[in-house]
């Protein structure tokens, strides 16, 4: 990595201001690479090398670093670097950028803008939060149907310099209507003079701007897309979403699906969005997203000892029973948190429909019988050791139904949440082992009941 191999070397070229030598080692690297260097530098050095880079060039790097940089670096840089910076970041970098900025810095932003750019900023944002429209970007290249390809190709080289992307162009009437898109390699290894007509199939995909993000991640992963065309109502062609920005989308929806999976709140701070660096994040952001859930699974699992407290006459009367309590709830919450993970997952990847819970309720109900039979027939032989033969019944059934019952909840619930309309990924494993001690509880002291 370059911060690795020569951080030393560059912070020597800062300090004796060798700024031509810095440009020519830096711009052999992507622009990735010299972010991360960024990050290691003190902040009068970050601020030196970010502005002694060719512009284009630095405006890549911005983009590509933590949004919590970002706005240390703004604060630093003066109202011309910044006016600079913003005209040489791509739309959608820029979108980006406003997005995640604090209110105060937001407006300097736009008051920095010059008059197209806050046009097309404004229009953009006019979009909703989570919009395709939010992520596309109007710089591509398209063509006509009617020009021959070397035309096409002529006005590529031309037009092509300031496009998101020039691997597919898009063929459009004269409105401005979406007709096709080709390759960059179907017009090179075609003849000069066929026309652009020629190579189409008007087989495309495109998208509305007002589509979920997440319906741009799905589509560019079955299609193997690297940009996706987005149109208005009319089916004309307003801008595209590439294949980079929809992998930051896709790190984004993972990352916001673990924080559920723990029970992390996105309800307490949804302004926030997800919590992309834990090193960075401030500890009243991190205590509001946890308080929630955890202040409410204590009383949701008040329930557990209530029913500890109502079976005490029958605890009183074989005290060995406590002994396999914690093993038996253990191992229903284990299960009802497999199965809830499974589930998840595929309703993630589009693997299971809403509409195939019924199949995957039998098939949940087969592989968790086979699962408690197999844990029954392990815990009995415990039970007969250390209460005889009646405690080790008792015990090898309870394991049974439990394991049963907190898989099927498990499996279950994602889709309930689903159907109402709910992120399934609120199904938190804390949230799944919660009931599952609850029905555990009272499942296990209810055969114990009725069999001592």
């Amino acid at each position: 990595m370059l911060k690795e191999l020569l951080t030393p070397e560059i912070k020597q070229l800062i300090h004796e201001r060798e700024w031509a030598d810095l440009r020519q080692a830096l711009i052999i690297w992507p622009p990735v690479e010299v972010a991360d260097l960024i990050v290691s530098l003190d902040e009068p050095e970050r601020v030196l090398l970010l502005r002694f880079l060719p512009r284009r060039y630095s405006a890549e790097v911005f983009s590509e670093l933590s949004p919590v940089l970002q706005d240390d670096l703004l604060r630093e840089l003066t109202n011309e670097d910044i006016r600079r910076l913003l005209a040489d970041l791509n739309p959608d970098d820029r979108i980006t950028l406003i997005e995640e900025m604090p209110a105060e810095v937001t407006r300097k932003l736009f008051s920095l803008l010059s008059p197209d750019d806050l046009k097309e900023t404004r229009q953009l944002l006019g979009y909703p939060e989570g919009s395709v429209g939010r992520a596309m970007t109007p710089n591509f290249v398209d063509i006509r149907a009617e020009w021959t390809v070397e035309r096409a190709l002529g006005h590529i080289r031309i037009h092509g310099w300031n496009s998101e992307t020039i691997n597919v162009v898009y063929v459009v009437d004269e409105y401005g209507k979406l007709l096709d898109d080709i390759t960059l390699g179907q017009l090179i290894l075609s003849q000069p003079q066929n026309t652009v007509k020629s190579l189409m199939n008007r087989s495309f995909v495109s998208l509305s701007g007002y589509s979920d993000q997440e319906e741009a991640v799905a589509m560019i992963k079955k299609y193997n897309y690297l940009a996706i065309p987005v149109v208005d109502s009319a089916g004309i062609l307003l801008g595209i979403v590439t294949i980079d920005d929809m992998m930051d989308v896709a790190d984004e929806i993972v990352t916001e699906d673990f924080q559920k999976l723990g029970a992390v709140s996105m309800e307490a701070g949804r302004s926030d969005g997800p919590i992309d660096s834990i090193r960075d994040a401030a500890i009243p952001l991190l205590f509001r997203r946890r308080i929630f859930w955890l202040v409410s699974l204590v009383f949701v699992n008040i329930f557990s000892g209530a029913g500890i407290a109502a079976f005490s006459d029958t605890i009183m009367s074989a005290v060995v029973l406590v002994f396999f309590l914690p093993l038996l709830i253990n191992s229903g919450g284990n299960a009802g948190a497999q199965a809830s993970t499974l589930i998840l997952r595929a309703l993630a990847t589009g693997d299971v429909k809403l509409n195939d819970w019924w199949h995957m309720f039998v098939k949940e109900l087969l592989v968790s019988s086979a699962l408690g039979l197999t844990m029954g027939a392990a815990v009995a032989v415990i039970g007969f050791f250390r209460g005889g033969t009646r405690i080790g019944l008792i015990v090898a059934l309870a394991m049974v139904l439990i394991v049963i019952t907190s898989s099927i909840v498990g499996m279950l619930l994602p889709f309930i949440l689903q159907k109402f309309g709910r992120d399934p990924a609120a199904a938190s494993a804390p949230l799944v082992t919660s009931i599952a001690d609850i029905c555990g509880v009272l499942i296990y002291f209810s055969l114990a009941s009725a069999m001592i």
